[in-house]
């Protein structure tokens, strides 16, 4: 081995480690979810946590957060001599991650018990967000300014003004002290691996790891290399937690240690490079980049430039997001939508600021606050450290409010049998699963910071330590909770379906229609095509755009009617994440032609297909999604999957800039955008060994094809081919 190793040497075989871990993460079954930086636990871990409740549950910031403490004080370490981060977390199915908490995970008691909203709950298939974690925006400039000594003095000093909070602070210095021990006993390791590596690089990199490590257990970051070692124990601990994701503008945090570091003549853009990578490897946590500062100035600097370099060199799966609006750096947008085609991974994505600020606006907020709302997940914003969200939690299955709405019509004699009865019923009960979703969320906010606050993220947020009190429970300032329609181009197909075959052409009655759909459509294939061939939301100007802005504008107004009855403002949005297919399974046959437990349509997307009734199918689908924008600050992301020939084409690179502005000058808010071979998808999917390395972007989230079920395969399939 030579004496100094570069860094492409050293890139390369960390990302064949990574691949490495990836298979042996396979061998255990599909991961219909975000590639995260995880591995497989290295060796067996016994870990008991320790009970405070007559069930055997632990519940509570004290037991919470003392068992978690425990737990990574337990844990096993991990270093790589070639990376420049120590550290990685633990994937552990079926406990994932190992369990620091003990069943029951919610508690029995009848103050927790809500089974006065059960029924409806399941009646409209509603995920309620009842238990949620995280989906809330930490403010790692919090650690970066205290280290996390700072972070424990502020414990020491808050719980002395809040003397009626000890069982709040106990847990959270626990589990502060459990990082603390994590991140020691890899000092510890990497000084032992120092001690008998042969080689003088690697040697001094594990003793030079150790060292900064050491420093990072109580000091501030003080150079580049300690601010990306300390983001990734961030995300190491989160994750492990409760999964958490977000870090918010990442180029602003970074950029003061970058630009300090390079006039010293310390750190030059190679070196900061292989730091990101080797962040980035750790986790594919959420990253913004680029967009308006409170003052509307850009915030591009180097860093974002370097981040996307890192990301390109990688070819992993990662989740940067490029804000987008009229003051962007140009070469930015240029590199992003060229290594978006070059490297072909669904990264980077796009946000929209204008509509997503003047929308958050709309809440009574500032402009100043809402510039400062950045993308920190699958498809959705937040402020960093001062708001509490749910985002990408709640959602309410449409599907199932129109077959409920539907069989209550047919099931009533007195009801006409016409599509303005179809409507009425449908609105009626999209009140009633919007009413009952906005209790589940007060009931949310009542009880979680006494079954699992959210321990670590209260570290890195404004108020929570000050305060004494979780995030869920007054512990911030902003309080905007996420209530996500989805289903949509499944009902307003479904819609129009019904108005165009039933009641403009009479081809079949509405006795008909429901006895078909509760055959499935079987022995009638014929009648379900010509259900299923209308024209569909996204083909322009058609019955099916027009209900889809329909449901879509009444959905908002139910939402924004008014706050929770116990006041917290709900902002409402359209996407359905990775609950396509379970939401799709508790729903019967559809009017659209869909079969029953078949998927429900993808987030705010038309249907595969509705391409057929139209012409430019990425045009067609940029202006179906940007015409059912909720417009109050949430996204409704429009999923993109787009030829890789276009890449190659003169002027194709300026083309798809020029459809993501057009988007987002329409109102649009994000765009998840792929670049798809149609034949190479086609062979992965029935083969999915063939082609280990290929990376989709399934929705909000990016993942290695060959990871996900053959179901979820299927998804990005029919988008592709249909």
């Amino acid at each position: 081995m030579a004496d100094r190793l570069t860094y492409d040497q050293r890139i390369d075989a960390l990302i064949a480690t990574k691949r490495e871990h990836t298979r042996e993460k396979q061998q255990l079954g599909p991961m219909d979810f975000d590639d995260h930086g995880s591995i497989l636990m290295p060796e067996a871990l016994t870990f008991t946590p320790a009970s405070n409740h007559s069930s055997g549950g632990s519940f509570g910031p004290k037991s919470v957060g003392e068992n978690f403490g425990a737990l990574l004080s337990a844990l096993p370490v991990y270093v790589d001599p070639l990376s420049s981060q120590l550290g990685a977390w633990f994937y552990n199915p079926p406990d994932n991650p190992p369990m620091y908490r003990s069943r029951p995970f919610w508690p029995p008691d009848p103050e927790f018990d809500f089974s006065h909203l059960r029924g409806d709950i399941e009646r409209y298939n509603i995920i309620s967000g009842i238990g949620g974690g995280q989906h809330f925006c930490p403010d790692i400039q919090i650690l970066f300014d205290l280290g996390w000594g700072g972070i424990l003095d502020k414990i020491y000093t808050c719980r002395e003004k809040n003397p009626d909070r000890s069982d709040f602070y106990d847990g959270h210095e626990a589990t502060l002290r459990g990082i603390q021990n994590w991140m020691r006993h890899h000092v510890e390791k990497a000084r032992e691996m120092a001690g008998i590596e042969a080689h003088r690089h690697l040697r001094e990199n594990l003793q030079h790891m150790a060292d900064l490590n050491e420093h990072l257990m109580t000091g501030p970051p003080r150079t580049f290399w300690e601010a990306c070692q300390l983001v990734s124990w961030v995300a190491m601990v989160t994750r492990m937690f409760n999964g958490a994701g977000a870090m918010g503008q990442l180029d602003v945090l970074l950029y003061p240690f970058y630009a300090q570091d390079v006039a010293r003549g310390v750190l030059d853009d190679e070196e900061a490079i292989f730091h990101l990578i080797c962040m980035l490897l750790i986790d594919t946590q959420y990253y913004q980049i680029g967009g308006p500062d409170a003052r509307g100035v850009d915030r591009t600097n180097p860093v974002s430039f370097l981040l996307l370099e890192a990301a390109h060199r990688l070819k992993t799966p990662s989740n940067i997001t490029v804000r987008v609006w009229d003051g962007l750096n140009p070469k930015l947008f240029d590199k992003a939508v060229k290594y978006l085609f070059d490297d072909k991974v669904g990264s980077p994505r796009f946000m929209g600021e204008e509509a997503l600020t003047e929308g958050f606006m709309k809440n009574g907020n500032p402009l100043e606050l809402a510039r400062n709302r950045v993308a920190s997940g699958c498809h959705w914003c937040a402020l960093p450290g001062i708001e509490y969200t749910l985002n990408d939690i709640v959602k309410i299955n449409v599907a199932k409010v129109f077959d409920v709405a539907l069989r209550e019509l047919m099931a009533d004699p007195a009801a006409g049998r016409n599509i303005g009865q179809v409507w009425a019923f449908f609105e009626k009960h999209m009140q009633r699963a919007v009413e009952v979703t906005k209790l589940g969320i007060d009931f949310h906010m009542a009880h979680q910071k006494d079954v699992l606050p959210e321990v670590p993220l209260n570290l890195l947020c404004h108020g929570p330590i000050e305060r004494g009190r979780d995030i869920t429970d007054g512990g911030v300032d902003y309080y905007n909770m996420c209530i996500d329609l989805s289903a949509l181009a499944t009902v307003a197909d479904s819609f129009a379906a019904i108005e165009q075959r039933i009641d403009r052409e009479g081809k079949l009655t509405y006795e008909e229609l429901l006895r078909h759909l509760d055959r499935d459509w079987e022995g009638v294939e014929d009648m379900r095509l010509m259900m299923k061939h209308i024209p569909r939301f996204g083909s322009g100007g058609s019955l099916g755009d027009a209900y889809a802005e329909k449901i879509a504008k009444r959905f908002t107004e139910i939402v924004k009617e008014g706050p929770t009855p116990d006041g917290f403002n709900c902002i409402p949005g359209i996407f359905s994440w990775a609950s396509t297919i379970p939401m799709g399974k508790a729903v019967g046959a559809t009017p659209n032609g869909r079969h029953a437990g078949a998927p429900i349509s993808h987030g705010a997307n038309p249907d595969p297909g509705f391409a057929r009734e139209s012409s430019g199918a990425p045009t067609a689908l940029s202006n179906a999604v940007a015409a059912v924008q909720c417009g109050y600050g949430n996204t409704v992301p429009l999923q993109l999957d787009m030829d890789p020939g276009l890449g190659r084409d003169e002027g194709g690179l300026e083309a798809v800039k020029a459809l993501i502005q057009s988007h987002f000058q329409q109102g649009g808010t994000l765009i998840n955008m792929n670049v798809l071979n149609k034949e190479q998808i086609l062979r992965a999917h029935e083969n999915p060994a063939l082609y280990p390395d290929l990376i989709v972007r399934v929705t909000g989230f990016s993942a290695y094809f060959s990871s996900l079920s053959r179901e979820f395969r299927q998804l990005v399939v029919d988008r592709i081919v249909e």
